[in-house]
Formats: C-alpha cells, sequence, structure tokens
C-alpha cells in the first residue's frame, strides 16, 4: 500500500466511525486537545482534513503540566509551531500541577487529569465549540477493559472508552497505534515522545508493554478481537439498560432529593437477576461489587440494625425494606438553650424558642414542627440533642413512661431516623417535646396555663 492509498484509508476509517457515531454535525466548531504525541498530532492531521469536507472550524488546546522539565517546554513548543504552520488557532494553558495534586491531596496523574479536562471545558464554553476531541484509540480503549477485569467490573467496564462522553468525542477510537504510526509515516509528519510511557511502572503501562504482546502471541488478532467484543456489550447494553431500569422500577419504592431511598426485598427477589438489579441500584451510591455481594447474601436474613457503608452512602435493612441514605454531615451531639431565643443547631436546622402569654383565645399548635408547652413546668436552660439508649418520656395523652426507642419503633421509623430523631429536654434532664413527633405529657398546656413556650423547628434543605 503506497503512501497516499495508507492516507485515504486512514481518513475513510475516522470518517465512517465518526458518522456511525455521529460525532459532527456540519459547520460545528471543535476543539482538538494536543498534546504533540503520535496520537493527538494524527487527530488535528486528520481533523483538518475531515473538517474541509464537513465545513468544521477546527481550534487546538495544548496543556503545559511541566512536569517533565524540558521536554514540557519542547511539547509547548513543537504544539504552538505545528499549528501555526496548519493555521489553526492555538490556545495555551500553563498548570503548577504538583501544588495542585498537594493542595488537593490527589495524584499527580488524578490532578492533571482534572486540570485538563476542567480547562478544555471552560474554554470550550468561551469559545463556543461543541465538542471536545481527544485522541483515545482503539488501543486505549482494549487497556480500558483488560484493567477493568483485573480490577473486577459490571457489564459497563467491558464497554470500554466510549465514542462520546458528553462534550468528550474520540474521533480515532477504531484505529489502533500501529495505522497511527503508519499513517504519520505516510504523510511524513513528526510528533513528540513522552519518556514517561516507555517505562512500565503503571498499570495501564503493564498492560500496553507486558500483557497485550502476550495476547497477541496467542491470537495477533486479540486486541481487534477485543474491541469489537467492546462494541457489541455496549450493543448489549442498551437492552440492558431498558431492562434493568424497568427492574428498578419496580423494586425502588422512595426516594428523596438527598440522594435517600428505599427498595421493597420481596419485589427484588421476583427480578431476573436480583443481584445485578441491586448492583445498578447500590453502585452510583459508591458500594463496589464486593459490597453488593455481601448485602445481596444478607438479604435472607435482613437483620435490622446491621449498617453497609460507601464513602458517601448508608445502607440498612428495616422491616422488608432496604434503606439507603446519603452520609450526613457530622452534627453537634446537643447544642445548650439557656434562654429563649433562635438557636442555630447546624447549617440545616434552627430551634426557636419564644415566652408567649396564654388566655383563652390561645390555640396550642397542630403542626409537627411546633409545640407549645406550659412555661412553669419548664426549667432553663434547654438543651436540644439526639436520642440517647435509655431515654425516656410521657406521650401526650398517656400518664406512663415509655422508651423513646420503643415509641419510635411503634411509629415505624428505621434506624437512620431513629438515629437522627432530636429531642428537647430541660434542666431536670426531662425530655419535654420528641421534636415533630409529640410533647410531654407533664409540660402539656393545661386550663391553668398562664405563659407557655412555642419552640418551632425551622429545617433548610438548599
Amino acid at each position: 500500500m503506497n503512501n497516499k492509498e495508507t492516507i485515504e484509508k486512514f481518513v475513510d476509517w475516522v470518517r465512517r466511525f465518526a458518522s456511525v457515531h455521529d460525532l459532527f454535525v456540519k459547520g460545528g466548531k471543535y476543539i482538538v486537545a494536543l498534546s504533540g504525541g503520535a496520537d493527538s498530532v494524527a487527530m488535528l492531521l486528520v481533523m483538518k482534513t475531515i473538517a474541509h469536507d464537513l465545513n468544521l472550524t477546527i481550534d487546538a488546546a495544548h496543556c503545559n503540566f511541566h512536569l517533565r522539565g524540558e521536554e514540557s517546554m519542547r511539547d509547548e513548543s513543537f504544539c504552538k509551531d505545528l499549528c501555526q504552520r496548519l493555521d489553526v488557532p492555538f490556545h495555551l494553558i500553563h498548570f503548577d500541577t504538583l501544588a495542585y495534586a498537594e493542595l488537593h491531596h490527589v495524584s499527580v496523574e488524578m490532578a492533571a487529569r482534572d486540570l485538563r479536562y476542567a480547562y478544555f471545558e471552560n474554554l470550550r464554553r468561551d469559545i463556543e465549540a461543541r465538542d471536545i476531541c481527544v485522541a483515545h484509540h482503539r488501543d486505549d480503549s482494549v487497556e480500558t477493559v483488560l484493567l477493568n477485569l483485573v480490577r473486577g467490573t459490571g457489564l459497563r467496564g467491558l464497554r470500554g472508552i466510549q465514542p462520546r462522553n458528553g462534550n468528550i468525542i474520540r474521533p480515532l477510537l477504531s484505529v489502533s497505534r500501529k495505522d497511527i504510526l503508519g499513517y504519520l509515516e505516510a504523510l511524513e509528519q513528526g510528533y513528540v515522545t513522552d519518556s514517561t510511557n516507555l517505562h512500565n511502572d503503571v498499570k495501564r503501562n503493564k498492560i500496553r508493554l507486558d500483557v497485550i504482546p502476550l495476547l497477541k502471541e496467542l491470537n495477533p488478532s486479540a486486541p481487534q478481537s477485543i474491541f469489537e467484543s467492546s462494541l457489541r456489550v455496549a450493543e448489549a447494553l442498551k437492552v440492558f439498560d431498558q431492562a434493568i431500569q424497568k427492574s428498578l422500577s419496580e423494586v425502588v419504592c422512595t426516594s428523596d432529593k438527598d440522594g435517600g431511598f428505599s427498595m421493597d426485598v420481596a419485589k427484588l427477589q421476583q427480578q431476573a437477576s436480583p443481584e445485578y438489579t441491586l448492583y445498578e441500584a447500590l453502585n452510583p451510591c459508591g458500594f463496589s461489587s464486593s459490597l453488593v455481594e455481601q448485602i445481596f447474601a444478607s438479604l435472607e436474613r435482613c437483620a435490622t440494625g446491621k449498617v453497609f457503608e460507601s464513602d458517601s452512602h448508608e445502607l440498612t435493612f428495616d422491616r422488608g425494606q432496604i434503606i439507603v441514605q446519603k452520609k450526613q454531615n457530622a452534627t453537634p451531639r446537643s447544642m445548650r438553650i439557656p434562654e429563649t431565643g433562635t438557636y442555630v443547631y447546624n447549617e440545616n436546622i434552627k430551634l426557636k424558642v419564644v415566652e408567649e402569654e396564654w388566655g383563652a383565645d390561645s390555640k396550642p399548635s397542630r403542626q409537627p414542627d411546633c409545640v407549645c408547652l406550659d412555661a412553669e413546668q419548664i426549667k432553663f436552660p434547654l438543651k436540644l440533642r439526639t436520642i440517647e439508649q435509655g431515654d425516656r418520656f410521657v406521650p401526650f395523652g398517656m400518664n406512663g413512661m415509655k422508651l423513646v426507642s420503643d415509641y419510635l419503633t411503634d411509629r415505624k421509623k428505621n434506624l437512620f431516623q431513629k438515629r437522627a430523631q432530636l429531642v428537647v429536654e430541660d434542666a431536670e434532664g426531662r425530655i419535654c417535646w420528641l421534636v415533630k413527633e409529640r410533647a410531654d405529657n407533664r409540660f402539656r398546656i393545661t386550663k391553668d396555663t398562664k405563659k407557655a413556650i412555642r419552640m418551632i423547628l425551622v429545617e433548610s434543605h438548599d
């Protein structure tokens, strides 16, 4: 195959892949993420050709992370000169990547990724571009599939890298690294090499330099076979996603705006794949596949009170339900209320305490977030706190003591609701209000009441 045929074949591969996946819109403006390496240089050149055919506007953007000394400056100069020769608008930004990584307590690799994509997105909005083109190719997708398999993955991990992710598109995803190098050689186009990619000191490079060559010994077409399988998985997932969403709609009973929800265990067990339905429900909340396996194994017992945790959420069982809630911010265990006034318990809760005259025309509140109590019976200072083991009170309308925990159980409160339950107690340690639930009968308003203490709980969920 001569150089002209090599070039035309490469461009045709990219053009057809982009067409199948609707990556470009005629007349659209696109940013090419240009590092100076072979992949991004090939992408810039093929995009120039495709841009002519589809009337696209192309800009290039380069990030200098200052991680490789003179190499970083060499890459910047190369990209600037290439764009000048091709008459492509060039955007450049410098990052102190090491300082960012230290400040945000992330790896250097993660820092570079965060900085790069945040910059690309801001630039996209600033210059009103449609999408950002990054130069992932077929081999990158194959490496991703293998890495996901090694780490443990659900079906989505077997898709590899997708042609589109929001405003990130990958026009080169159907071509291999070998194809890219052949294309550049045919064009007699140079590129720069990142020396860190030559060492197998990270997992991806171990896959690239050690594992894939071994797979090629078993089957020379192994990378292409893995890539084609990943495309088939992606198509099958479209059907799967419809089915799993139907299962989730049948299983998830309630949800709240804070990201919490409940699931009916009996309905879950009736699904075609209960465990995978559970995985799909819990994985977005940070529960790993191994932790989901433990939770699923506990379904038969549904041990009330047992708690499973991810980094962001908690899960427990309660009366045939799986209850999931977002982890709450640290809340003070108690707050002293020395006199009437407005008190801030946390960023979402305030308690207003006012004293008022009480007469024949006065009416107690019937709202759950407000209570009126006999002022003569209450001894300041008060305390607002979460419940403690052994707490007792006399529910309004009753005479005998009752454990707060038993009262909440009777009210069908789950573990998380019980844990968050607030009470107001007076200076003698007597609970006078189970907040938003019930007043204590000892502090009730009577015909002899002359002054009342009104407490109002003000909640904000912003």
